[in-house]
């Protein structure tokens, strides 16, 4: 190896500064990592260095000798005769150039905002820190600012000042542009019943706006479904993307009316045909009244049950009682109204009458029993395992009792025994009766124990303007005429008698096919 002279090493120095000099940036290669430096060949008769601390820990991991990168000449020869480079100027002062044209030619950069600060948000250009102002983040104002932080974008630089290191960009600008152009694109498309894609911008009571790009919609709640529709939020979710249909499109105005439910034909038209009276149908429960439930068949058609085809019962429970929402079931079809866009149904329908099993079941003259449902002035109501009610009239509660209210007699929710004394299943009626359990008195023991002119002991019951009710011996009833009352008490027979009294009667008359005793006061 020839050994140079001073003389020559410095012709070397100048040769290589004629070509070089402090403020160039250059390409170079890596020749070597050392522990607090990077040897860099820059392609001339000597060699730089850059300090280890411009490199991050993940970049000294991808160096290897061989690597290209751009340098920065900081000095041509410092004391020990070494040119220093930079990795981090040469980098920032392309940065800048690249902002620089981007200013001029108002093209795009990408960035990362690295964290927000009083008024805004930093942002991270390929080592440049900018400032993103509140006001030029987005469109709108953002809800939710954490999940854009550490996010890259594109940004528009909007200021520049290279002395001051000072950089002002905005996304904002980028995404008016975007919108825009999306909006000169989606307007082309608009023609009236066309199909087109887009989000679900914001639900509201009335309806759904979707964004078809640059523009958005209205989707009315009368428009999403051709059923039953509670609230648009029962179809759509916001950021969902809908295929919908271009109602209407008033391009002065840029108001764009949507349909969704228009896609499919109108299950109303041919419901008549596919839903004939006494067709079995199945369904879902989709809404609950107290005036019967609602039951879907297809999409867009309901029917309703009224609450009175349920159940067989004369008095059904609440729907809810039978049913819940989301519930599968079958059901009868009884009506369709096209026109008026109604169809009536029955559940109870599905299964056998109950008036078609209770003459199979029970026969006249047969003992049953059963729960008072209900009390009336003519009667009480039993309610039978079957679901039906079957009837006691008043007349038949006692064979020798004036009853005036069947509640003398029975409570509500008292459970009994009676014997059936009528079927009538065409009519819906079922006669009982409560008095026939016992052999009827009149046919021989009120004969044989009571007898014309006898005088017997009895307590009043009740005082009419006709005469006298009173309870004889065993529980038979007999009525004092009010022309046998004995004369010598007073007209007011009330201020004397009153019901519970003891008195003595003596019985005038006895007819056993009227069930009645004839009683009287005179003479006692």
């Amino acid at each position: 190896m020839v050994e140079l002279k001073n003389n020559d090493m410095e012709k070397l120095y100048a040769e290589t500064f004629r070509s070089i000099g402090e403020g160039m940036i250059l390409k170079g290669k890596v020749l070597a990592l050392k522990e607090d430096r990077v040897i860099i060949d820059i392609g001339y008769k000597s060699e730089g260095i850059i300090s280890i601390e411009e490199f991050s820990e993940e970049e000294i991991t991808k160096l290897q000798p061989g690597s290209s990168i751009e340098v920065y000449v900081e000095s041509l020869r410092d004391s020990d005769g070494i040119i220093r480079l930079s990795k981090e100027r040469a980098t920032k002062i392309k940065v800048w150039e690249t902002l620089e044209n981007a200013l001029r030619e108002e093209s795009p950069v990408e960035g990362k905002i690295t964290g927000k600060i009083k008024g805004g948000f930093t942002v991270e250009i390929s080592g440049v820190i900018a400032f993103l102002p509140g006001s030029q983040v987005d469109v709108k104002p953002l809800k939710d600012i954490d999940r854009i932080i550490g996010k890259k974008m594109a940004f528009k630089v909007l200021k520049l000042n290279n002395k001051l290191s000072n950089v002002i960009v905005s996304r904002r600008v980028i995404l008016e542009k975007e919108i825009q152009k999306k909006k000169a694109e989606t307007i082309e498309k608009l023609k009236e019943g066309q199909l087109m894609k887009g989000t679900v911008k914001n639900i509201t009571d009335y309806g759904v706006f979707v964004d078809l790009g640059g523009i958005d919609g209205l989707l009315h709640i009368s428009d999403i479904s051709w059923g039953r529709v509670n609230h648009p939020s029962e179809f759509f979710k916001v950021g969902e993307e809908v295929e919908v249909i271009i109602l209407k499109y008033d391009e002065e105005n840029e108001k764009v009316t949507l349909g969704y439910k228009q896609k499919k034909p109108d299950p109303w038209t041919i419901v008549d045909e596919k839903y004939s009276p006494g067709r079995r149908v199945e369904g879902r429960v989709v809404s609950i009244t107290d005036y019967g439930a609602f039951i879907e068949l297809e999409e867009g058609l309901e029917g309703l049950v009224h609450i009175s085809e349920i159940d067989w019962l004369p008095r059904p429970k609440h729907p809810s009682k039978y049913h819940s929402i989301g519930d599968t079931v079958e059901a009868v079809v009884l009506k369709v109204d096209k026109d008026e866009r109604r169809l009536s149904l029955s559940i109870k329908q599905v299964k056998p009458s109950p008036w078609e099993i209770i003459p199979e079941k029970y026969k006249v003259g047969q003992k049953i029993s059963g729960k008072v449902k209900t009390i009336t002035d003519f009667g009480v109501f039993v309610g039978l395992p079957e679901g039906v009610d079957a009837l006691i009239h008043i007349s038949d509660l006692s064979w020798t009792k004036h009853i005036k209210h069947p509640s003398e007699v029975l409570k509500k929710g008292q459970k009994i025994e009676a014997v059936v004394l009528g079927i009538e299943p065409e009519a819906e009626k079922m006669a009982l009766g409560l008095k026939q359990l016992e052999s009827d008195p009149w046919l021989n023991l009120i004969p044989q124990k009571f007898k014309l002119g006898d005088e017997v002991d009895g307590k009043v019951l009740m005082i009419t303007d006709f005469g006298i009710f009173v309870e004889l011996e065993g529980g038979v009833e007999g009525l004092v005429y009010s022309s046998e009352i004995n004369k010598a008490l007073p007209e007011k027979i009330g201020n004397v008698l009153k019901a519970g009294c003891n008195v003595r009667v003596k019985i005038i008359k006895i007819d056993c096919e009227e069930r009645k005793i004839g009683l009287s006061m005179k003479n006692l």
